[in-house]
């Protein structure tokens, strides 16, 4: 295993790719960490082309990025690699689909996420904060892995949220089925670099399918019941969904795209949050002296209790942390599209069909753009207005920009601020964890601290 430290001051990173690779040298690289295969240039330079099979371009410029997320929306859809690894999973749902179809599931979907409802929603958050709490006690002296309790915290998190109080929907078969699919079908097959149709089978694929067919036919079953009953109590997503239509068609959802767009808010919804977290706590063991600052806010924000909605504004140093741990570990470590017509983007011949990539692992460690960018300094986030817009994109940007954003930055700071309140983090020798991405950026090892009473 490499070294993914550059030296005791800073945490660990992936090392980037230093000499040209070729089709097969690419494939195996992307199938161990597809962020191995960003050039070490990418932190340097505005943009680098190159041909792998096909022509590709990765984009690192501030202003060309916005062109191509917000300006250029129907230029550049989603790559054909990023919808046959999605697709099985979620369907045409909002994170896949293009032009017209999207843009209806957009303006249904868009007032779920409202700032009432993902407010009204942050209870569910703090009893997942509670019961984290209560597991990492009981573990007294044992080690704690705080990637698996992130993910199981998560989950549980986005499975009351979705099907709140329902005992048909087995959580522990929806979480299973996720994490096989995500596991084995989410590696880019060598079809997939030498850019075959979708329609030729990946083998990884077919052998992760029956276990989501399943979740989704429970899934189904769940949505068409709710559909029945009388809503009671605080909406939850699906109860928002199952009334939501287009404002523009008056289009309500079918079951099947109910159950893509809910799979989508599942696999993301915990995924990525559960990741922000666990590299978060990961950086407050590195770095004792920002761990006691973010203590020492909690507890004067907080005094004993567990955090709430009405907290989230004032632990602002624990969103600084957030973002950091966002900006040195994005759980998307990469954006990719597909251009459609021919462009200049930075100066460089963009033709139809080649892949524009936006490496935002890279990106966010870019030395034109960002002051040390290797290290972790929370305090970066005081002076947000400095800070380019397009230089900074954990949750991608333009129209496209992720529609959970403000519940899974609500949810990271209550779950982080009530744990960091009560619980003291150490690190373990030898026990470092190494980014590695498939479709997320995880920490491959896990996450093992020291946990003890504060």
């Amino acid at each position: 295993m490499p070294d993914t430290t550059l030296s005791p001051r800073l945490p660990v990173r992936v090392p980037l790719e230093t000499k040209k690779l070729g089709i097969l040298q690419s494939l195996q690289a992307a199938q161990a960490n597809i962020i191995g295969i960003i050039p070490e240039a990418a932190t340097q330079l505005p943009i680098i082309s190159g041909r792998t099979a096909k022509r590709w371009h990765m984009l690192m410029e501030p202003r060309a990025i916005r062109e191509v997320l917000m300006e250029k929306l129907d230029q550049y859809p989603k790559s054909v690699v990023t919808k046959n690894l999605l697709k099985p999973a979620i369907g045409e749902s909002l994170f896949i689909a293009e032009g017209a179809h999207w843009r209806w599931q957009r303006r249904t979907v868009a007032p779920v996420f409202s700032h009432r409802n993902v407010q009204a929603l942050s209870p569910i958050m703090t009893r997942a904060a509670d019961r984290s709490a209560e597991r990492i006690a009981a573990a007294g002296k044992r080690a704690v892995n705080m990637l698996d309790e992130m993910v199981g915290a998560t989950f549980d998190v986005i499975a009351d949220v979705t099907f709140s109080g329902d005992a048909s929907f087995d959580r522990r078969n929806i979480h299973h089925a996720i994490d096989e699919y995500i596991s084995a079908a989410g590696k880019i097959s060598i079809l997939d670099v030498l850019g075959a149709p979708d329609w030729v089978p990946r083998p990884s694929r077919l052998r992760s399918g029956q276990a989501m067919r399943e979740a989704k036919a429970q899934a189904d079953r769940a949505i068409e019941a709710r559909a029945t009953e009388d809503a009671t109590g605080t909406p939850d997503l699906l109860d928002l969904l199952l009334a939501g239509e287009d404002p523009k068609s008056g289009r309500k959802m079918t079951t099947a795209e109910l159950r893509d767009n809910l799979m989508t808010f599942i696999v993301a919804g915990h995924e990525t949050t559960a990741l922000t977290l666990a590299w978060s706590f990961y950086l407050l063991a590195f770095d004792p002296a920002v761990q006691d600052r973010a203590r020492e806010e909690a507890n004067a924000v907080l005094k004993g209790r567990s955090a709430s909605r009405t907290d989230v504004e004032r632990l602002t140093f624990i969103r600084n942390i957030i973002d950091e741990a966002l900006r040195l570990y994005p759980p998307g470590g990469m954006i990719s599209r597909t251009a459609m017509t021919t462009d200049q983007l930075c100066g460089h011949e963009i033709l139809p069909d080649d892949t524009v990539m936006i490496p935002i692992y890279a990106l966010h460690r870019h030395a034109a753009l960002w002051e040390k960018p290797d290290a972790f300094l929370p305090d970066r986030w005081d002076d947000r207005e400095s800070i380019d817009r397009y230089a900074y994109l954990p949750f991608g940007d333009g129209p496209r920009i992720c529609i959970g954003a403000s519940f899974a930055r609500q949810e990271a700071i209550i779950i982080l601020a009530t744990l960091i309140s009560r619980f003291r983090f150490s690190a373990i020798k030898g026990r470092q964890p190494k980014p590695v991405m498939i479709l997320t950026l995880r920490p491959e090892g896990g996450v093992w601290l020291q946990a003890e009473p504060a």
